[in-house]
């Protein structure tokens, strides 16, 4: 039997919406992040690793997924990717190519059943570190809400060699393509649409000088701060300008893949949902912000996969 072969990595996200770019100051001045690059109508945001861009904004008609930045560890690996996506019937970009924009590197894209554009890529531009205290150094995860979260699990296992890590009740699954506890999380929703992403910071009391910076410059947390059971990890959740919600996050469960089990975490005891009971469960009007607005994605590029295979 073949062994599937699995995503190397979560590099990061570029969003989409009105006037998107216009919010660059808040992710500069309050969030953290620096600007890496910078194009007509969109930019590119970095934060301490090596990493060109964690979080890129792209003014567009439509709120939503511009897409989901993943690595490959080499060309050999994205191209046993592409034969894999390809023999269960994915709509792709086309076959591995050279990347044409400022990162560079070769890789395709793909696009899941809600339509959201993926990304793989390898061999791309890196940037010198820059560690520097209280700021983010890495995309944790992506969370994505979804009318079929039974057919996305699948999808994104069988694709792309996620696999799971834990449940909470029947409304979330917890996916991991690396150590890390997830890296794409879905919710059970009425339509496709992001939840939230998640930043990590390198420590626990960096996390909480993030959340303090944050509160001296007039942004308090809409949720949090807390520490989730599925995962392990503090949360504290804010909504930025243009209505996305945004996380920082730290200490990450990390899996042994020897030796863990996933399981279904209960959602009605309250220690299992916060585990420092500090946060409380979310409120409504956080529970609607995170439903976020309804994704259309990219299902032109559906239709132009199946004209070519005709």
């Amino acid at each position: 039997m073949t062994e599937t072969i699995r995503v190397g990595g979560l590099r990061g996200i570029m969003m989409r919406g009105p006037n998107l770019t216009t919010t660059l100051p808040f992710y500069e001045d309050m969030w953290g992040l620096k600007l890496s690059h910078k194009d007509d109508g969109a930019v590119y945001l970095r934060g301490t690793s090596a990493e060109p861009f964690l979080y890129g904004l792209k003014d567009d008609p439509t709120y939503g997924i511009e897409y989901v930045h993943f690595s490959m560890p080499d060309r050999a690996t994205m191209d046993a990717l592409y034969d894999q996506v390809i023999a269960k019937g994915a709509p792709v970009s086309g076959k591995p190519a050279e990347f044409d924009d400022w990162m560079g590197g070769y890789g395709f894209e793909v696009l899941d059943p809600d339509n959201r554009r993926l990304r793989f890529r390898t061999d791309a531009l890196t940037v010198e570190a820059e560690p520097e205290w209280a700021k983010p150094r890495k995309v944790s995860h992506v969370v994505l809400n979804t009318p079929d979260m039974e057919g996305l699990e699948q999808w994104y296992s069988e694709v792309l060699g996620f696999r799971v890590s834990d449940y909470s009740a029947d409304q979330m699954v917890f996916l991991r393509c690396s150590t890390d506890h997830h890296a794409i999380a879905l919710v059970r929703a009425f339509y496709p649409s992001v939840n939230h992403v998640a930043f990590e910071l390198p420590s626990l009391n960096e996390y909480m000088r993030s959340i303090g910076r944050m509160r001296q410059k007039g942004h308090v947390p809409t949720w949090g701060p807390g520490r989730h059971g599925p995962g392990d990890n503090p949360f504290a959740y804010f909504v930025s300008p243009s209505g996305f919600v945004i996380e920082f996050t730290s200490e990450v469960q990390q899996i042994d893949e020897a030796t863990h089990e996933a399981q279904v975490w209960p959602r009605d005891v309250p220690e299992k949902m916060d585990q420092w009971m500090t946060a409380g469960p979310p409120t409504p009007a956080q529970r609607a912000v995170m439903q976020g607005r309804p994704d259309p994605g990219f299902p032109e590029m559906r239709k132009t996969t199946t004209e070519a295979a005709e």
